[in-house]
């Protein structure tokens, strides 16, 4: 069974900042990509960032280089440093895993984020 586990939620003003982190416990499997999505009442969950294991990144729009995802894949451990945020922002944010061979994904349990105008 694996485990994936988000910290860093919270409440923060406009203009704010925070840093979300998830990580992987449980049962040791390669993963491939990890991403954040969120998703907002009342809409559908979507696309923050993404990282490869190669490193390689992929944003949202919205994020306009507020964002920004790092870690390793390799180590099952991933950030998002969340810069100038907005009230549009607010949500609850799901760290997701796709292990190597495409055969299985996994969800968090999500950390919600509240920005404040």
């Amino acid at each position: 069974q694996v485990r994936l586990v988000e910290s860093g939620g919270g409440l923060v003003q406009s203009g704010g900042s925070l840093r979300l982190s998830c990580t992987a416990s449980g049962r040791t499997v390669k993963m491939y990509e990890m991403a954040w999505y969120r998703q907002a009442p009342g809409k559908r969950r979507e696309l923050v960032a993404s990282i490869t294991g190669g490193g390689d990144t992929d944003y949202g729009d919205f994020v306009k280089g507020r964002f920004t995802i790092s870690g390793e894949v390799a180590k099952n451990m991933i950030y998002l440093q969340m810069n100038n945020l907005k009230p549009e922002d607010t949500g609850v944010y799901y760290c997701h895993a796709d292990n190597f061979e495409a055969t299985a994904d996994y969800w968090g349990q999500g950390t919600q984020v509240t920005v404040s105008s």
